[in-house]
């Protein structure tokens, strides 16, 4: 099995303010409709901890076993040109030579929602740095690494520990939306 990332942050890692502009508008507006077809369609659908928690997925990796194999989905041509700055001005601190996005989608979660606690396990989770950037949020809207509480807020952008179990309760009346990306230096 491939050995983790040592850079891979053990907690949470805040990486930055980032200005969110249209991008934020433009998510917020996507219809409901679109959530729901693009949900359906879902790779991750048998993810059973991720349940109550919608996505459009753009880009989503090919191999369980390696990262580096990923396929673009067909929303990712429609907003590749507006989210891929935002991402790259989030991953700035680390400076990679050869940054590549491996996974990339957009997680909704309704008010009272739950992402159940759980460890990204498959093989292919265990090198990139997973990032969340809050679109939405409330201030009752936590992020568990073990039992610990995070309030990740709107204009930051951070890595999170998959490797450790995690979870998320929405315990707020208004949805969380989040960005959520994996990145990695390619250096074959």
């Amino acid at each position: 099995m491939q050995a983790a990332n040592p850079l891979k942050t053990t907690s949470i890692r805040r990486l930055g303010p980032l200005d969110l502009g249209r991008v934020r508008e433009e998510i917020l507006a996507i219809p409901q409709a679109e959530w729901d077809s693009e949900n359906a369609g879902k790779p991750n659908r048998n993810y059973g901890a991720l349940d109550e928690a919608q996505h459009i997925v753009f880009r989503f990796i090919s191999n369980v076993n390696d990262w580096r194999q990923h396929y673009d989905r067909p929303m990712w041509e429609k907003w590749r040109d507006r989210l891929e700055p935002l991402m790259r001005r989030a991953v700035e601190p680390y400076g990679y030579a050869n940054g590549t996005f491996s996974r990339v989608l957009l997680a909704k979660m309704p008010p009272g929602g739950r992402i159940h606690p759980h460890i990204d396990a498959n093989p292919a989770a265990r090198w990139p740095h997973k990032i969340h950037i809050p679109i939405q949020t409330n201030d009752q809207v936590s992020f568990y690494i073990g039992e610990t509480p995070y309030h990740l807020e709107v204009g930051q952008a951070y890595e999170v520990n998959n490797l450790g179990m995690h979870a998320v309760a929405n315990l707020g009346g208004t949805q969380r939306i989040h960005l959520i990306f994996e990145y990695y230096d390619d250096v074959r």
